[in-house]
């Protein structure tokens, strides 16, 4: 596979190499994550974040180990931290020779002194066990590998530590055990064939200052343990962090340790053999950034521990972009599992979220339930996977909950949701629900949310009568029912139309009135499998979203001619929180778009040019990472965080759809014709 690569050109910049991000997970919902640089600059970033049967959230164990090389006489730091102060201090990225992504696996050169030093990080898939390895290749003469390991105990993405607990660190077979505090989950810290001393020292005021609405907080971690190692050429010294006390290592020594690499290796090679086998018609001419991104899938992609999270199969926590675990999952979903050739992990996803979805749709549900879209989604999920497998007896099974959950929709449910008799429409607005993927951006942000009619719930409830309607076909039940209610919704959907604006409003019926905003939302009327607009309307959408939206990097949350209009995300934390969903671009719509122009002109060509400056993106903000937003002015910077499941899922979904053999975008009547003569046989 091709690699992802940076040189001494672009990593002798600390801004960009800073910048620069990777990650590796486990597969149970925990990982390791930083920078090229190895400078923490976000709360998520650490060596070992481990996924705890007891903690709501992962949590961060290990935060880095610091690196310094000697020969002779001479050391050279390998690390780079920034201080509260905003000086660097070392500045081991200037000692940095590359960084690449070799099969998965973060990879580091380091060239000092006339020796190179390579390291490498990777976890043992389903459990909370971070292996970080130094290879000495060349060097004329023995060198001393020093490292200062230091430690943290906090949740992943909130909080920060500022040094107030005695740490326990003991002797123990091979290495230490570190145990926080009274309670605290220990950490087993080993490195066979090195020294490893005990420490006990704070290191304050590391600044967190890639963070998005944290704007340079610090935070504290402990020196825990100096690891001493003498290397010759072709050595190397592994350390092996983990929950487990036996982890890595054992009787086999060094064998376990070349065991563990290969068993990552053989995961990653398992990944890519699987997406090349079940997308064969595009796998072999995809390019090294969409590559990346089928491992990126998998890591954002997780069984959590019975315990964590309810034991859910679905995403890993902390990677969501609209703060619901469901609906983030169901969104991602095509894209994570059916693109990348893994459609057993579609079903079993859906199967175990379909009790969630049920719950989200029970008018007295508990404030902690899925928002009532989340059912919706749900259907469009559903569609996905039964398109991609024919699987009529999952089908069957799952019928009759989507059934149960649109009739307890269309009657009334939490969140303020029911259909309007008149119209056909679907109407939502609750105080403490977030009915809609940009309700619970609009209200970090302090903004009124968008109660009422919006446009992209009555695009998502035409489809799912439409979806009913092919599932009941197909198994034989009913269909008038679900055919006539997506006539009216239909029908009623024409009240969406602004022929001023030539585009749609985003919301009808609000609590003050209509919202005639021009915004992205609207795109679902025209990308989602079935349209509810006539084709002159279709284009012109399509055209309003291109003109006024579309940029690069990804669609604008707001059009720059409202003069509301943020165009960049750039300083305080409120006014990027306001900018948010006022005029940065979502990376995941500029796929949707792409899905809309396909649908709407049928050149899947042109379509598919709208996604490739997404390259960029994976390039800039590190190895198979894409950001959340990026700036809705020019140059288009990216912003928010890296591990957002929507990019990357719509990114890939999108991508090998259009790229795929060549099938009907629009209305998709020749299946419907298809299925009707099913039944007649």
């Amino acid at each position: 596979m091709n690699e992802l690569r940076y040189g001494r050109g672009e990593l002798g910049d600390p801004a960009v190499a800073g910048r620069r991000e990777w990650r590796v997970t486990n597969g149970i919902g925990g990982w390791a994550a930083g920078t090229a640089s190895g400078e923490l600059t976000r709360h998520r970033h650490g060596l070992l974040v481990a996924a705890l049967a007891a903690a709501d959230a992962p949590t961060l164990l290990l935060s880095k180990l610091s690196a310094t090389i000697e020969i002779g006489e001479r050391r050279w730091a390998l690390d780079t931290n920034r201080w509260r102060t905003g000086a660097r201090d070392p500045l081991g990225h200037l000692n940095l020779e590359s960084f690449r992504l070799e099969e998965g696996v973060p990879t580091w050169v380091f060239a000092v002194g006339g020796a190179r030093l390579e390291q490498r990080v990777w976890m043992e898939h389903g459990e909370n066990t971070t292996y970080v390895q130094y290879r000495l290749r060349s060097a004329t003469e023995p060198v001393r590998l020093r490292l200062l390991a230091l430690v943290n105990h906090r949740p992943a993405h909130t909080g920060l530590t500022h040094g107030h607990w005695t740490a326990r660190v003991e002797p123990a077979t091979g290495g230490l055990r570190i145990e926080a505090y009274d309670g605290a989950t220990p950490l087993w810290l080993m490195a066979p064939g090195a020294e490893i001393h005990p420490r006990h020292d704070w290191y304050r005021e590391f600044m967190l200052d890639g963070e998005p609405g944290v704007g340079g907080a610090a935070e504290d971690h402990l020196l825990a343990a100096e690891i001493v190692r003498r290397l010759r050429a072709g050595e190397e010294l592994t350390v092996v962090a983990s929950t487990r006390r036996d982890a890595g290592v054992g009787e086999a020594g060094p064998l376990a340790l070349v065991a563990a690499l290969a068993r990552r290796r053989a995961h990653e090679r398992g990944l890519v053999e699987a997406w090349r086998h079940a997308q064969s018609a595009t796998a072999r001419h995809a390019p090294a950034w969409i590559q990346s991104l089928v491992l990126a899938a998998d890591g954002l992609l997780a069984d959590h521990p019975a315990g964590a999270l309810g034991g859910r199969a679905g995403i890993a926590a902390g990677t969501g972009t609209s703060g619901d675990f469901v609906r983030d999952t169901l969104i991602g979903l095509p894209g994570l599992t059916l693109a990348t050739g893994r459609p057993e992990r579609a079903r079993e996803i859906l199967e175990r979220m379909a009790d969630e979805v049920d719950a989200a749709t029970v008018p007295d549900a508990p404030a902690t339930a899925a928002p009532p879209d989340v059912a919706l989604w749900y259907v469009q999920a559903v569609r996905a996977y039964f398109e991609h497998t024919i699987d009529t007896a999952f089908l069957a099974r799952v019928f009759p909950r989507l059934e149960a959950a649109l009739e307890a929709m269309l009657r009334g449910t939490r969140g303020g949701v029911s259909s309007d008799p008149s119209d056909g429409l679907l109407r939502a607005g609750e105080d403490g629900v977030d009915a809609t993927w940009m309700d619970a951006w609009l209200r970090r942000a302090g903004l009124p949310p968008r109660h009422g009619k919006a446009v992209e719930l009555n695009a998502l409830w035409f489809n799912a009568h439409t979806a009913m309607a092919a599932f009941a076909r197909r198994l034989r039940r009913q269909v008038e029912r679900w055919e006539a209610r997506a006539a009216r919704i239909e029908t009623g959907f024409a009240r969406f139309w602004n022929p001023a604006e030539q585009s749609l409003v985003d919301v009808l019926d609000g609590p003050f009135g209509t919202d005639a905003s021009v915004r992205p939302n609207q795109l679902f009327a025209i990308s989602l499998p079935d349209s509810p607009l006539a084709a002159t309307h279709r284009r012109a959408v399509l055209g309003r979203c291109l003109r006024d939206l579309a940029t690069s990097h990804g669609v604008r949350s707001l059009s720059p001619a409202d003069p509301r209009y943020i165009g960049t995300e750039a300083g305080t934390p409120d006014v990027a929180a306001r900018a948010a969903v006022s005029g940065s671009a979502w990376v995941w719509l500029l796929p949707t778009l792409a899905t809309a122009h396909a649908r709407v002109l049928g050149d899947r060509h042109a379509a598919l040019e709208l996604i490739e400056p997404l390259e960029s993106l994976v390039r800039d903000r590190g190895l198979a990472l894409m950001p959340d937003r990026a700036d809705g002015d020019p140059p288009h910077a990216a912003r928010g965080g890296t591990e957002g499941v929507w990019p990357v899922a719509e990114t890939l979904r999108a991508y090998h759809a259009l790229t795929g053999v060549k099938r009907d975008l629009r209305r998709r009547e020749s299946t419907r014709a298809a299925e009707a003569m099913e039944t007649l046989k």
